[in-house]
């Protein structure tokens, strides 16, 4: 099963990480509290190695955002960050709450100072573009929770007795009749590369192309269940299995995952369209 390799071993460069070990927490600002895990781990896993076949961006929401204002009165905020995938690393989320925290009791002059300095600080530990906007709460009324746009497969009533990672789900998944449709789950988990905590998302896949059996698609999505990957890891294996195994000439994959720590990471990948707005669904 997918969950008994040694991550460390088979990557160093993630042992230096503070994830899965006892640490403190720091109350004042610093920097070099972030941490980047590099993108190529994984994409030369999947063989990536080339030109990346989509485009688009992790999105963060941070729900425990908090600072001192210049007369040291408390603020709090959420905040929304698009971190682009052609940077060299993606954020590792202990490191980032961390991070976070550290502004807890650091006097910050204006919201326009703690975007442009969280902004720089991700931007230089991902070492690619970020874009960082804080919601005060005057505008917390204007959030409002919703679902993902398209049809949800999970009603469909099947039996499953295997939970380890099989792409072969997909193989002869498709007809000859080409459509372009919107197809969701509430089912995906996954767990932590490092601790195998579990984390639990919903998925939206927009495509074009041959027809996808629904009943394969979600036996594939229920197969993430016991498999051990970064967020951003397997929506980016989900795009490329379902470009080999169905052939889609357009595809988008979102997965919207619940928060941990008051951050939620919501990779979006796609090859024909934009991000979209963060939004926050109903488990988030």
């Amino acid at each position: 099963m997918t969950q008994n390799h040694d991550p460390y071993n088979e990557a160093p460069e993630l042992a230096e990480l503070t994830l899965g070990k006892s640490t403190g927490y720091v109350a004042e600002y610093d920097a070099s509290l972030l941490q980047g895990v590099p993108r190529k781990l994984n994409r030369d896993a999947i063989d990536l190695t080339g030109e990346l076949p989509f485009h688009g961006s992790d999105i963060w929401t941070g729900y425990e955002l908090s600072w001192l204002n210049a007369k040291g009165k408390p603020m709090v905020a959420i905040m929304d960050v698009y971190l682009d995938i052609n940077s060299v690393n993606l954020i590792e989320s202990k490191s980032f709450k961390l991070y976070l925290n550290s502004f807890n009791q650091t006097r910050i002059d204006s919201v326009e100072m703690l975007e442009q300095t969280i902004s720089k600080d991700l931007a230089d530990c991902a070492q690619g573009e970020v874009k960082v906007k804080v919601i005060e709460p005057k505008h917390f009324p204007q959030s409002r929770i919703v679902e993902l746009p398209g049809t949800c497969i999970d009603e469909l009533d099947i039996e499953v007795n295997d939970y380890d990672f099989k792409p072969e789900y997909l193989e002869d998944s498709t007809d000859s009749k080409n459509v372009a449709e919107t197809l969701t789950s509430n089912l995906l988990k996954s767990n932590c590369l490092i601790t195998s905590q579990p984390d639990w998302g919903s998925v939206m896949i927009r495509y074009q192309g041959p027809k996808i059996d629904r009943e394969k698609l979600l036996r594939y999505l229920i197969s993430f269940r016991q498999h051990n990957e970064f967020h951003e890891q397997c929506v980016e294996r989900i795009f490329t299995d379902l470009k080999r195994y169905c052939q889609c000439s357009k595809l988008t994959v979102y997965a919207r995952y619940t928060r941990r720590g008051g951050l939620d990471i919501n990779p979006f990948r796609s090859d024909f369209e934009q991000p979209p707005e963060s939004l926050r669904l109903a488990r988030q």
